[in-house]
């Protein structure tokens, strides 16, 4: 392999395409070439389920759980060491600013670390039964996963992924989305260097409608782990469904923030304007339905969209910089056409809502930071997932109003409230209909804490000991204990 070719990973080769097909990779911040990656389709979909099932029915399925620990906790030890490398990669290929990169460096970190200590952690249960009979339970692995994940947070949902279902005792094949697919490679370069086995963990690159939707469709796959949008989800759950594979689906999202007049008010402002314009607004659980008390919202909003305007966009290597590019001039285009939508509904551009090209910027695909008031309820940028740095702000008077307007959604992902009231805090979080209810952070996901989304977000959860039982089956074993022969139809 090259340095500027991405080979699939399969049986622990590098191979490409079996069609010799590629793809082209971007830097997203300069618009320069990174290489080029495999472009598979169904025969090294199936090559790899194959070296996936070969190693289950083989070594890694005899694998003790201690062993499994101990695997995981070199593997963490190992990305800790190259946490420089793997975020300088991932802002190359991501555009994500270094310092978040390597946080999220940090959390991939953790998630192994997290799944390690559980791998040994696991087991069945004797539930009391008829004195004739002496039954238990035990867990096994799933089988092989199929897991596919998305641009915006490239190895850090790998991980999510990756360290429960190899702490269960699965294998994986591994599709990572065809625009960011440096640190899979890296990752799984780190895992086998940690003594995972050759096929415990593949990788096929390629496109979703070509490689995904194989992946989805392949008999031998047992389980798919998907993040990505939500008219995705949906069809991974049609073609799923053929073969009853079970599934975790993390989907997207709409999700608010509500400032109570009794918030500590720059912390309301400040944690806000993090809560959407991280990472360019491009994360599932951005927080971009802005819900400021009446009493708050003409001062609340002069203070955001002055902060707003403190944003600097740029260099993704840049220690200055806040806010990198967007993936793909595709995205550009897109938040070009919400804030027309947002226009024509009456809403007012209070800051942004353009693509910056002065100078370097022009070479790449960054866009300003946005913020939109005056929309009605109804509107498609109130409405729909935005997926860029594009901020909604609305007033509200009661709770139960911004209740009712938070959870008029089909999506239910997250929810963030600022208040000093701990028995509002408490109501709010009882009565919002979303996967994780922040009060005031703006944290979302912790190794140990369930992440996952209530309606059109999916379902399943990530990152805790409930999602290793996503990755396991339970199996009832009965024995008779009376030594009775057995003849149950008395002939």
């Amino acid at each position: 392999m090259s340095d500027n070719f991405y080979s699939n990973i399969i049986n622990g080769k590098s191979v490409p395409a079996a069609s010799g097909k590629t793809l082209p990779i971007t830097n997203p911040a300069t618009g320069k070439s990174l290489g080029t990656v495999a472009a598979s389709s169904a025969p090294d979909v199936d090559a790899a389920v194959k070296a996936a099932r070969a190693a289950l029915d083989g070594k890694w399925g005899r694998t003790a759980p201690s062993q499994r620990t101990k695997l995981l906790f070199k593997a963490a030890q190992l990305i800790e060491q190259r946490a420089d490398e793997l975020a300088r990669a991932e802002t190359a290929n991501n555009g994500k600013v270094l310092l978040h990169a390597l946080g999220e460096i940090r959390q991939a970190i953790e998630d192994f670390e997290f799944f390690a200590g559980a791998a040994t952690k696991v087991g069945g249960s004797t539930p009391p039964t008829h004195g004739a009979f002496f039954g238990y339970t035990v867990k096994e692995p799933v089988g092989v996963v199929a897991a596919i994940t998305p641009w915006n947070f490239p190895l850090m949902l790998e991980s999510w992924k990756l360290a429960p279902a190899l702490a269960a005792g699965c294998t994986v094949v591994l599709k990572p989305s065809e625009l960011t697919p440096i640190t899979a490679n890296l990752l799984v370069g780190i895992l086998h260097e940690a003594g995972i086995s050759e096929g415990v963990v593949n990788v096929v690159h390629g496109l979703g409608e070509e490689a995904g939707a194989a992946l989805v469709e392949h008999p031998s796959v047992d389980k798919i782990s998907f993040t990505g949008g939500t008219d995705t989800g949906r069809r991974i759950m049609q073609n799923a469904a053929k073969t009853m594979k079970r599934l975790t689906l993390e989907l997207g999202g709409k999700s608010p923030a509500i400032v109570c007049d009794d918030a500590i008010f720059d912390d309301a402002v400040l944690g806000s304007l993090f809560a959407i314009f991280y990472g360019g607004g491009q994360a599932c659980e951005a927080r971009g339905r802005i819900y400021i008390h009446d009493s708050l919202y003409d001062k609340y909003v002069e203070a955001f969209v002055a902060k707003a305007n403190q944003l600097r966009v740029g260099d993704p290597l840049d220690k200055t910089t806040h806010i990198g590019p967007l993936i793909s001039p595709e995205r550009i285009k897109l938040m070009e056409s919400f804030v027309e939508s947002a226009k024509k509904d009456g809403g007012k551009i209070l800051t942004g809502g353009h693509r910056l090209a002065e100078g370097n910027l022009a070479r790449g695909n960054f866009f300003a930071p946005t913020v939109i008031a005056d929309l009605p309820h109804t509107s498609r940028c109130v409405q729909e997932e935005i997926f860029g740095p594009i901020a909604v702000l609305s007033k509200w008077s009661t709770d139960d109003e911004v209740i009712a307007k938070a959870n008029d959604s089909i999506y239910g992902l997250a929810a963030l409230v600022w208040t000093q009231n701990v028995t509002r805090a408490q109501k709010f979080s009882r009565l919002l209909k979303a996967g994780t209810v922040a009060i005031n952070t703006t944290a979302t996901a912790l190794p140990g804490l369930p992440f996952g989304g209530f309606k059109q977000s999916g379902f399943g959860r990530e990152m805790a000991l409930e999602t290793l039982e996503s990755y396991l089956e339970t199996k009832t074993v009965i024995t008779g204990v009376l030594g009775k022969p057995q003849n149950p139809f008395g002939i």
